[in-house]
C-alpha cells in the first residue's frame, strides 16, 4: 500500500479542522452559509499556512448537496468528488504552467457554460502570481462582470506581483504565520491520533523550526519519525534536523561569560563540522539570549511566560546572573541584527564565528567614535576606556584642535587628576601648551607653589551673563587656571529653553549617555528605541524621524523621558518633534500612480511602453 505523508493524510476537510486563520475561516464559512458569495477571492500568505486547503473546503461548502451551510458534509457525492479532484465544476489550475494569454482566453470561454453537476463553477488558480500581465488583463472584464454561479479563487505567496486592477476586483484575505503554540497543539493532536509516543521538547523543537508553516511542520515530523520510529525524542529530532543540542548552548554561554575565545572558536568549529543548520542555530541563540535577559531582569516571576521545562528553567536561572544585563541586551540585539547577514553570507560558518567572538568580547569592545583623535565623546566610564575601575586618569593630552569638547563630567581629585563622573555636564579640554603657559604665569605672579583647588560647593558662582566659559576662565586667578576647571554638580537646576546647550549636539553621544544611565539603574528612555530614529538636532529644536509607525507610537510614550534625559545631559529644553514615517506602498501601487501622471500618458501611448519596475525614493 502506498505510504501517504502526514501532510496529505491529515489535510483538513472542514473549516473547523484548519489550524489558525480564524478570521478567514469565519468570513468564508458565513458566506457559504448565507449564500452571499463574491465573484473573486484572493488568498495570500507564506507557504504552508492553508491557502489551497481553505479554497478546496470553500468549494465543497458551495457545492455540497446540503448547501447552503457553514461546513461541507464530506459525505455526499459532490463533496467526495471535490476531495478526489474529479469534480467537473471545480477546476484547480496551476498558474505556473498555465500563465499565457491563450490559457486565459480558453478559461474565459469555459466560464460561459453553466455548472453541470454542482451549484457553482469554482476556479482555483494556485501560484497565481506566475500569470503573465497579458493573462491578467484578459481576465479583467471577466472578474468585473462574471457570469452568475462562477467563483474565482486566487492563491499566491507573492501578492506584490499582482496588478492593482486585479486586487481591487477581489476580496483579499491575508493568511498569517501560525504561532509556535498553535503549531505545537496541532502536532500533538496528529501524534495522538497516530498513537505515537513523543517527548514534549521534541514537538516544541519541530514547531519552532517550522517557522509558522503547518506543511513544513508536518514534513519535519515525518522526517524525524523516519529515523525515530514510533518514539519521537528530542535527541533524535536534533540529529535528524541538524540542530544544536542544549549542552552545546550551555557550553557556549559559559564560554561567553568567561570571555574564553579559545572555547568559543572550538565550539564554532564543532557547529560547522556537525552540519548544524546555522540559520536556525542563530534563531535559537537569539531566543536563549532573550530568555537570559528576561530572567536577569525579572527573575523567577518571568518563568511562567517563557514556556520552559523544569530542567531548562534551572539551567537558565543558573546562567543568567553570570552576565550583566547590559551585556545580554546588547548581545541579543547584535544577534537579531546579524541573522539575515549570516544566512546570506558566502561563508556562513565564518560569519557565525565572528558573531560569537564579538559576543564574548562585547564588554571590551570600544566604539570607534570614542578612540583618541576622533571627534566624539569620551567613554562614559574608565572600564570602557580600557582602564581598571577605580583608577584616575591624568589631564587629557588630546589637543583642542583634534577633539571636540567631550560630553563627560569630571571632578578634581587629589594631585590635580581628573576623574570622570558621568556625561551629565561639560568639561574643559585644554592643550598641554595652554596648561604650561598658565602655570608659568602663576609662578611669575605668586612664588608659592600652586595647590589643588578643592571641589566648589553646589552654590558656587556662575560666570557673569554674556561671558562665555573661556572668558570666565581668563577672569579668574592664575592659580585657578593651573588646575582643571571644576564641573557643576549633576543636580544643577534646570534651565529654560532659551539657554544654549552646554554639550555638543551629537545624537550618537546622547544615545550612549542613555545606555550608560540605564546600565547604572537610573531612569532613562530605552536606548534601543533611540537608535532606531534619525535625528536633526539644532540648538533649540530636536527633530526625530522614526523608521516605522510602531517606533513612532513608542517614542510618543517616552516623550517625557527623552526631554528629561536631554535636560540631565546638558542640552537644555529643545523643542522635541516627531516626524511620522511615510506609509509603505507596494510596487504595483507605485507603478499605477506613476503611470497616471499626465506627463507619462503621451510617452506611454507613443512608444507603446509599459512600466516594469518602480521604487520609492
Amino acid at each position: 500500500m502506498k505510504h501517504l505523508s502526514l501532510a496529505a493524510r491529515y489535510r483538513p476537510q472542514t473549516f473547523a479542522e484548519v489550524a489558525g486563520q480564524d478570521t478567514v475561516k469565519a468570513v468564508l464559512s458565513r458566506a457559504a452559509a448565507e449564500d452571499r458569495v463574491a465573484a473573486a477571492y484572493l488568498l495570500s500568505g507564506t507557504r504552508g499556512v492553508g491557502k489551497t486547503t481553505i479554497a478546496r473546503i470553500f468549494a465543497k461548502a458551495l457545492n455540497c448537496e446540503h448547501a447552503p451551510g457553514p461546513e461541507p458534509c464530506n459525505q455526499c457525492p459532490q463533496c467526495r468528488k471535490i476531495t478526489q479532484g474529479s469534480h467537473v465544476d471545480v477546476a484547480e489550475i496551476d498558474g505556473a504552467s498555465n500563465n499565457s494569454v491563450d490559457d486565459a482566453r480558453a478559461l474565459r470561454e469555459t466560464i460561459g457554460y453553466a455548472p453541470m453537476e454542482g451549484r457553482y463553477k469554482v476556479f482555483i488558480i494556485d501560484e497565481a502570481h506566475m500569470l503573465s500581465r497579458n493573462a491578467f488583463n484578459a481576465l479583467l472584464k471577466t472578474l468585473e462582470e462574471p457570469p452568475s454561479r462562477v467563483v474565482f479563487i486566487f492563491a499566491t505567496t507573492e501578492v506584490h506581483k499582482f496588478p492593482i486592477t486585479i486586487v481591487s476586483r477581489c476580496q483579499h484575505f491575508v493568511f498569517r504565520h501560525l504561532g509556535e503554540d498553535a503549531l505545537h497543539a496541532h502536532l500533538c493532536d496528529v501524534l495522538n491520533r497516530e498513537g505515537l509516543v513523543y517527548e514534549e521538547p521534541a514537538v516544541r523543537l519541530i514547531a519552532r523550526r517550522a517557522a509558522g508553516s503547518v506543511r513544513d511542520s508536518m514534513s519535519l515530523l515525518d522526517q524525524a519519525l523516519a529515523l525515530g520510529g514510533d518514539n519521537l525524542t528530542a535527541d533524535v529530532t536534533r540529529e535528524v534536523l541538524g540542530l544544536a543540542g542544549q549542552e552545546l548552548f550551555v557550553s557556549l554561554f559559559e564560554a561567553l561569560a568567561a570571555r574564553d575565545c579559545v572555547t568559543v572558536a572550538e565550539l564554532s568549529r564543532r557547529i560547522a563540522a556537525r552540519g548544524v543548520d546555522i540559520g536556525f542555530f542563530v534563531r535559537e541563540l537569539s531566543g536563549h539570549l532573550r530568555t537570559l535577559f528576561l530572567l536577569r531582569q525579572a527573575g523567577t516571576a518571568m518563568l511562567p511566560h517563557l514556556g520552559l521545562t523544569r530542567d531548562e528553567a534551572l539551567c537558565w536561572q543558573e546562567l543568567a546572573p553570570r552576565f550583566p544585563a547590559a551585556h545580554l541586551h546588547a548581545a541579543w540585539q547584535m544577534t537579531l541584527d546579524a541573522q539575515r547577514g549570516i544566512v546570506q553570507n558566502p561563508e556562513p560558518a565564518a560569519a557565525l564565528e565572528l558573531l560569537l567572538l564579538n559576543l564574548a568580547l562585547l564588554p571590551q569592545l570600544l566604539p570607534l567614535e570614542n578612540l583618541p583623535g576622533t571627534p566624539a565623546a569620551l567613554p562614559a566610564t574608565d572600564a570602557v576606556a580600557g582602564m581598571p575601575p577605580g583608577r584616575s586618569t591624568g589631564p587629557s593630552p588630546v589637543s583642542h584642535a583634534s577633539c571636540t569638547p567631550p560630553v563627560q563630567a569630571g571632578r578634581v581629585e587629589e594631585g590635580g587628576a581628573l576623574r570622570q563622573a558621568g556625561p551629565g555636564a561639560a568639561r574643559a579640554v585644554r592643550t598641554d601648551a595652554a596648561a604650561s603657559a598658565a602655570e608659568d604665569d602663576a609662578e611669575s605672579e605668586d612664588p608659592a607653589p600652586a595647590r589643588p583647588r578643592p571641589e566648589p560647593p553646589e552654590d558656587a558662582a556662575t560666570p557673569a551673563p554674556g561671558m562665555t566659559p573661556p572668558a570666565a576662565a581668563k577672569a579668574e586667578s592664575p592659580e585657578r587656571q593651573a588646575s582643571p576647571l571644576p564641573v557643576p554638580p549633576a543636580d544643577t537646576p534646570e534651565t529654560d529653553g532659551s539657554v544654549m546647550p552646554t554639550v555638543p549636539l551629537d545624537w550618537a553621544a546622547f544615545c550612549e549617555y542613555c545606555r550608560t544611565e540605564q546600565a547604572e539603574g537610573r531612569p532613562s528612555p530605552p536606548p534601543y528605541l533611540l537608535r532606531q530614529m534619525r535625528a536633526e538636532w539644532t540648538s533649540d529644536r530636536l527633530r526625530l524621524y522614526p523608521g516605522a509607525g510602531q517606533i513612532l507610537a513608542q517614542a510618543e510614550k517616552h516623550r517625557a523621558d527623552i526631554l528629561a534625559a536631554l535636560t540631565r545631559y546638558g542640552a537644555g529644553k529643545p523643542v522635541l518633534e516627531f516626524v511620522p514615517p511615510r506609509p509603505h506602498r507596494s510596487e504595483a501601487e507605485l507603478i499605477e500612480e506613476f503611470r497616471q501622471r499626465p506627463e507619462m500618458q503621451d510617452c506611454l501611448s507613443l512608444l507603446n511602453a509599459t512600466i516594469k519596475h518602480c521604487t520609492e525614493v
